[in-house]
């Protein structure tokens, strides 16, 4: 019995660790930087991972299933604890760390709830959910047409990610479809 908690722990902690490389995989497509025109500063990558993490994190949760609500919490805390290696590595200071961490995590359920509210048909549009977060973090006015592309991707990335298998998910496995895909949508 110890051993199967101790290899599933295990288990849970690869697969949080092979998602989270994707998110960051997918984040970091030049396609968001150019086409969508997120600027490409730690503001903007950290909301595309952030954008991507909700994405991910919505789909673990969508089934109620106990053991994928579990890794969508380790997905979280690996996110966290990269961006606290990521504050260290650009110079900030050990006693700001935390509390930088704590106000990351803040604007992050921020951005769940908004976005939460706006895929479920509650509250503003899409678009207007980010421009706000999204672009407003990064100082960046975009036009309709690139919110309205950067929508399009994230509601076509929602419905794709929830037909994607369960299983698959629990072993680290995870898809998503290009920026340049929702242009064709």
């Amino acid at each position: 019995m110890i051993f199967k908690k101790f290899f599933g722990q295990r288990q849970q902690e690869i697969a949080a660790q092979e998602l989270y490389k994707e998110i960051v995989r997918q984040a970091r497509q030049p396609e968001f930087y150019i086409a969508a025109e997120v600027p490409d500063t730690v503001d903007g990558r950290y909301e595309m991972i952030a954008l991507h993490a909700f994405l991910l994190m919505r789909r673990l949760k969508i089934d109620g299933d106990e053991s994928l609500i579990k890794l969508s919490q380790a997905v979280f805390d690996l996110m966290f604890a990269d961006m606290d290696q990521s504050l260290r590595e650009i110079g900030v200071g050990d006693l700001s760390v935390g509390k930088r961490i704590k106000e990351m995590a803040k604007v992050f359920y921020g951005r769940v709830v908004a976005y939460e509210q706006a895929l479920n048909g509650d509250g503003e549009t899409l678009e207007t959910a980010l421009e706000r977060n999204h672009y407003g973090t990064c100082e960046v006015t975009p036009n309709a047409e690139v919110l309205s592309l950067l929508a399009e991707y994230v509601r076509q990335n929602d419905e794709y990610l929830k037909g994607q298998n369960s299983q698959d998910l629990e072993h680290g496995r995870v898809v998503f479809q290009n920026l340049s895909q929702s242009k064709a949508g």
